[in-house]
């Protein structure tokens, strides 16, 4: 599908990824952000972009976000908070996603790109391809993802639709917001700028995406994969460990703390201490990232840095 003088929804627009995206479609597309605002900011939306505020659970929500002129949903909207593990992340995840998708069928909208995660995979081999079975999460965010991907492929398969599933790695980049690892470094080093607490042994090893790239990525697997239903991972080539993130961070902060370990082999009950995506398929349609995850992670903490 071409990008461009289309009518989209971006769901979670005003958050982390979202808001990049509504900015990246915004001069090309009528672009309609729909947002809770409990994860993002209207202020980082693009003055042409239009905002409905509220929670997409609620059929009246979906209702007047989703209309039967509208291209294409872009559906980023999730409870992120993947260090809790509650079944309740689950409830709501699955709900949103099954309204949404409710609410296109009835109205004949029938092409929906999803944010998943590479949590689906759970603790898999690396590096880790789209088709690796069986799906293990061990997290309950990565239960709601998978759950999320298989209600998707049901309408992809049942209903018409054309799904585009991304599988994303570690995204980074302006406005990342504390509880991911960086702003999280960034924040405890300005607290106390002689010591650094890291959650488990530092060791954990993950691959990590500026959120440019990711954009890039997006929107070239929208435009050149035709299948009902397409799964890509989104990521780079190569990993880092939480012990460098903190040596780049303390670097690009004139720092030189002590660290000091939580210990264990992650850093919090669901954790999943080594990912690495293949990215074969995504390669072969055409897109190759160029950072690597240490040049990810430096650009995007100097970019909040800055911020």
């Amino acid at each position: 599908m071409n990008l461009s003088d289309r009518r989209i929804v971006v769901t979670g627009g005003a958050g982390f990824v979202g808001s990049h995206l509504c900015a990246r479609l915004a001069p090309d597309n009528d672009v309609l952000a729909v947002d809770d605002i409990s994860n993002g900011d209207p202020e980082w939306l693009p003055d042409s972009v239009d905002l409905v505020q509220g929670d997409l659970t609620d059929p009246d929500v979906a209702a007047q976000a989703i209309t039967a002129d509208v291209d294409a949903v872009f559906h980023f909207a999730a409870d992120k908070n993947a260090a809790r593990d509650e079944i309740d992340q689950y409830r709501v995840n699955n709900s949103l996603t099954e309204t949404v998708l409710e609410r296109m069928d009835e109205v004949g909208v029938s092409n929906i790109a999803f944010t998943s995660s590479s949590t689906v995979y759970g603790e898999a081999p690396r590096p880790t391809p789209e088709d690796y079975a069986p799906l293990e999460p061990i997290s309950i965010y990565g239960a709601s993802k998978l759950g999320e991907e298989s209600l998707l492929s049901v309408y992809a398969n049942s209903h018409d639709f054309t799904a585009w599933v991304y599988r994303f790695a570690n995204i980074v980049g302006p406005r990342l917001q504390v509880g991911a690892v960086i702003p999280d470094f960034i924040e405890k080093l300005r607290e106390d700028p002689q010591t650094l607490t890291i959650l488990g042994d530092g060791r954990q090893e993950k691959s990590y995406m500026h959120v440019e790239e990711c954009i890039d990525a997006m929107c070239h697997v929208v435009e050149h994969s035709t299948d009902d239903f397409n799964v890509y991972n989104l990521g780079t080539r190569t990993t880092t460990s939480v012990t460098t993130i903190a040596d780049i961070v303390a670097d690009e902060m004139g720092l030189d703390p002590e660290y000091e370990y939580t210990g264990g082999d992650r850093g919090w009950v669901g954790d999943v201490p080594r990912m690495r995506l293949s990215i074969e398929k995504l390669s072969a349609l055409g897109y190759e990232p160029e950072q690597s995850s240490d040049d990810a992670v430096r650009q995007a903490t100097r970019e909040l840095l800055d911020g």
